[in-house]
């Protein structure tokens, strides 16, 4: 039988411990744990139970709410003060952002701003910002960027500053196609390959690529560059990474040999625990059932079982940790 879901997965373990023959004396919420907990390894260890995925993630503004529609009064290059709080942001533009009339979009965000409070530019515009809803922090002003939860690696943050864009009418690529490559059947393409890696050469030593941290348990990844040069607000950039496979979207998770094996013995173990205070019990009939004898026998197939994971299984990219 085919396991597509969640309960579909706990009722064929069950079955597998001897159910409905024999009654299994485990709570749903503790059915509902071991399975979690039996992702969380498959999803870290197991060569399936993640995917290379590329993330888009952009570079945004920190956005004061106001009460009033009087942004028009704030100008770019402002500097915003407020008057309960001290609070300090500059005003600034966030590309191709559709920005309402009681958002001011503003940059180098310095104390807390305060919901209800009075701001006042330089340039003497003043406003009423929202409550409860003062202020938005953009990525920007973190100098990092949140990363969902099935984020499970980092391996690449494609780099966003290179010499060799083509932007201008100046770049080296431009001009190289631009009067060299014309007709790349009458030009060596030895002579473009030998330029490309020069150009990609250049570009290391010059630019290098942009150095980052990341750790699951936070969630945040954090570029080592000069956010001020390096970044502009509504820039995006591209992170390669590993996410974790989600079952409730791709169902032939539930049906993996090896996680049934692994759930099954984890509920296993999960039985002896309940019955370990029953030990030597004799029940109607002068049967007893060993439940240490079972916590062992369990103990093992999940050893045995992990041990095949990490000895046997095709490594994956990045580690974990």
């Amino acid at each position: 039988m085919a396991v597509s879901t969640r309960q579909e997965l706990i009722e064929y373990c069950l079955r597998a411990l001897g159910e409905p023959v024999v009654e299994v004396n485990v709570d749903d919420s503790q059915l509902e744990d071991r399975i979690d907990e039996a992702l969380d390894y498959w999803h870290q260890y197991h060569f399936d139970g993640a995917e290379k995925f590329y993330l888009k993630q952009k570079i945004t503004a920190s956005t004061l709410y106001i009460t009033t529609p009087t942004t028009s009064d704030f100008a770019i290059g402002d500097v915003i003060t407020g008057d309960t709080s001290g609070a300090t942001a500059k005003v600034c533009k966030e590309y191709k952002r559709d920005v309402v009339d009681t958002e001011i979009v503003c940059k180098n965000v310095t104390g807390t701003f305060e919901p209800g409070e009075t701001i006042t530019s330089d340039a003497g515009a003043t406003a009423t910002l929202d409550d409860p809803v003062a202020v938005e922090i953009g990525t920007y002003d973190k100098r990092y960027i949140p990363l969902p939860d099935i984020v499970y690696g980092v391996t690449r943050v494609i780099p966003f500053n290179a010499a060799s864009s083509s932007k201008n009418l100046f770049d080296l690529q431009y001009q190289l196609r631009l009067n060299d490559l014309y007709d790349l059947t009458s030009t060596s393409i030895i002579y473009y390959k030998t330029v490309m890696s020069h150009i990609s050469l250049l570009n290391l030593e010059l630019n290098g690529y942009p150095l980052y941290r990341f750790n699951r348990m936070q969630g945040n990844l954090y570029l080592d560059v000069n956010w001020d040069a390096a970044l502009a607000m509504g820039d995006f950039i591209m992170i390669e990474c590993y996410r974790a496979l989600d079952p409730t979207t791709w169902y032939k998770v539930w049906n993996e040999p090896w996680l049934r094996r692994y759930v099954t013995a984890l509920f296993k173990r999960q039985w002896a625990i309940n019955g370990k205070k029953f030990q030597g019990l004799v029940l109607p009939g002068g049967v007893s059932i060993d439940f240490q004898g079972m916590y062992n026998e369990a103990v093992m197939e999940i050893k045995d079982l992990e041990d095949e994971m990490m000895n046997k299984s095709a490594p994956l990219e990045f580690l974990v940790g």
